[in-house]
């Protein structure tokens, strides 16, 4: 970590403290009989395993600052962990230590913000809860809600919830952005300050899927081109400036972009099955040696990456072999190699090679295998990996959702 950098994660995290203090803020797998991986004593006779085989399958994660939120194959949300603004979605403010469903909608994706969740139902309609002190619901108000209050009456593809700010993709591909603006996140030039309700982010109808970092945002079109704006403090834009960047802004020329997300303040992407990642490297979230880079670097090699995940200052990866790898950040396990050592290459998390989706990484991280089995491991003080406890884990450990 260079003086640059420690000036900036310094100043940074004091910033952060300050927001997140009240949260403390793949797919594929073995077989759910892998004891050995397993959490959870046996209860009424039922052993861990069998109360796994027995769960509904999971098809998507996401991970908030100390919450966890999944769908299940039925279609049904379930969240758990850190409750301190609602964003679990039931109605109060008590922290849960185990998976609870949300409601008994059926929903087609989910996000979690650090202190907010947003989701889409099954017939496309938009719905946002938790905290809401900087409009990032898009419901009119800055009132927190403890329930899913509905936005608006578009039809959305996706939603990506971040600290403080919402962005979607509508069925139209239009993108729209909503909440804090005080970097110009949400890509609608410098004012509002604050939108509670969704602003149209230009005039383009190709957008085809958008991800939000703690004050930057960086999404994808359908013709294969990536584009960035927000701040851009280490790089994390990937314009090559330090600055900022008031509306979207084409990173490179390469039209073979699959996939991006927005780490705090760093980026990572899959361009033609290769792994790129630029801004901020203090922890080696960008999965290479140096300090932070303001335009793409290559992630070694391989040209087998299917998908990345990032939040805070740890990614999460999996590759078309099936295999799993984590970097950066490990303050709390969150890598998953059993330690608690940063990583500034991608670090493989166990030898399966059945993880596919996802991943999802924070200061806890989750993914899927292909039997539907959740696990998590990373930070557990609000509960967020759903076993039942409160005690960080540093290698996955088997989340049950409810049969």
């Amino acid at each position: 970590m260079n003086g640059h950098q420690d000036g900036r994660l310094r100043a940074r995290w004091r910033r952060a403290t300050r927001l997140l203090a009240a949260a403390a803020a793949m797919s594929i797998g073995s077989a759910v009989f892998t004891v050995a991986l397993t959490t959870g004593a046996a209860s009424a006779g039922v052993t861990q395993a069998e109360r796994a085989l027995a769960a509904p399958a999971v098809t998507s994660v996401t991970a908030g600052a100390a919450h966890t939120c999944a769908l299940s194959a039925d279609g049904g949300l379930w969240c758990w962990g850190s409750n301190y603004g609602g964003q679990l979605g039931d109605g109060t403010t008590t922290n849960r230590s185990t998976p609870a469903r949300v409601g008994t909608a059926t929903w087609t994706g989910v996000d979690a913000g650090s202190g907010h969740t947003c989701g889409v139902q099954a017939d496309g309609s938009l719905w946002c809860w938790g905290s809401n002190n900087r409009g990032q619901l898009g419901d009119g108000t800055t009132t927190s809600r403890s329930t899913p209050v509905r936005i608006g009456t578009a039809t959305w593809a996706a939603v990506n919830a971040g600290p403080a700010h919402t962005c979607g993709v509508r069925t139209d591909r239009t993108l729209w952005c909503w909440g804090f603006n005080r970097t110009q996140q949400l890509g609608v030039g410098v004012s509002p300050y604050v939108a509670t309700t969704p602003l149209q982010v230009g005039t383009a109808t190709n957008w085809a899927g958008v991800s939000t970092g703690f004050a930057h945002t960086c999404g994808v079109r359908t013709d294969g081109t990536l584009w960035c704006w927000g701040l851009s403090s280490d790089g994390q834009l990937g314009l090559g400036i330090l600055g900022s960047q008031t509306t979207p802004a084409q990173v490179g020329t390469a039209t073979t972009w699959t996939g991006v997300t927005a780490g705090y303040a760093h980026t990572c992407g899959v361009r033609a099955g290769g792994l790129w990642c630029w801004g901020e490297n203090g922890y080696g979230q960008l999965g290479v040696s140096g300090s932070y880079q303001t335009t793409p670097v290559q992630v070694g090699t391989a040209t087998t990456w299917s998908r990345v995940g990032a939040s805070g200052d740890t990614s999460c990866a999996v590759r078309t072999d099936g295999s799993l790898w984590c970097w950066g950040k490990n303050a709390e396990g969150q890598v998953g190699d059993g330690t608690t050592a940063h990583r500034n290459a991608p670090t493989r998390v166990g030898d399966a090679t059945t993880w596919t989706g996802g991943p999802a990484a924070s200061s806890h991280s989750c993914a899927i295998r292909t039997d539907g089995g959740l696990w998590c491991w990373g930070d557990n003080s609000g509960g967020q990996l759903g076993d039942g406890s409160t005690v960080a884990r540093s290698t996955p450990a088997q989340v049950t959702l409810p049969g």
